[in-house]
């Protein structure tokens, strides 16, 4: 157990393995801050959060809460098998570019239709994601984009070795 968690009395009150396949999307509530260079990108109370087993949880992005004046469209594009065709997003703010920062599902498909118009960070790629206040860290690999919090209790896929899970 990390010391923050010690210090703040908080368990790990979710496992990855617990989470469904085929992934789940819910809203959450908690203030959900992205900041990179000093720049708000991302200030929203009303996100969508996609659970996956073995992955920490995707937090999704309305449009209206995101600079996206700052975003324009990448050239990569994947396919997930049940979200569909997700479209990425390079930052470019004040001379500094940030490739593939971002990702979203214009038209996901059916069962994911909350998460349309709505952008994914990847936590590793900008300077500070927050949820309710406290700071994430970035699901290992550079691939998936979940974000960890002290009550998401893993392994989490995506690092050296769980490419077969």
């Amino acid at each position: 157990m990390s010391d923050s968690r010690r210090a703040h009395g908080r368990l790990p009150t979710e496992s990855v393995w617990d989470y469904p396949r085929p992934p789940r999307v819910e809203p959450d509530a908690r203030h959900v801050v992205i900041v990179h260079r000093g720049v708000v990108l991302a200030d929203s109370w009303s996100c969508r959060r996609v659970l996956e087993t073995s992955h920490p949880p995707v937090y999704y992005v309305p449009h209206g809460d995101v600079r996206t004046d700052l975003l324009s469209r990448g050239h990569r594009v994947t396919v997930c098998e049940w979200k569909g065709v997700a479209t990425y997003w390079t930052l470019v703010m004040n001379g500094h570019t940030v490739h593939d920062v971002a990702w979203s599902y214009e038209d996901p498909s059916p069962g994911y239709r909350s998460i349309a118009r709505h952008f994914a960070f990847y936590a590793g790629r900008v300077d500070l994601c927050t949820v309710g206040g406290e700071r994430v860290k970035a699901q290992p690999g550079d691939f998936y984009g979940g974000w960890i919090t002290d009550e998401i209790l893993g392994p989490f896929k995506g690092g050296t070795g769980t490419a077969g899970w």
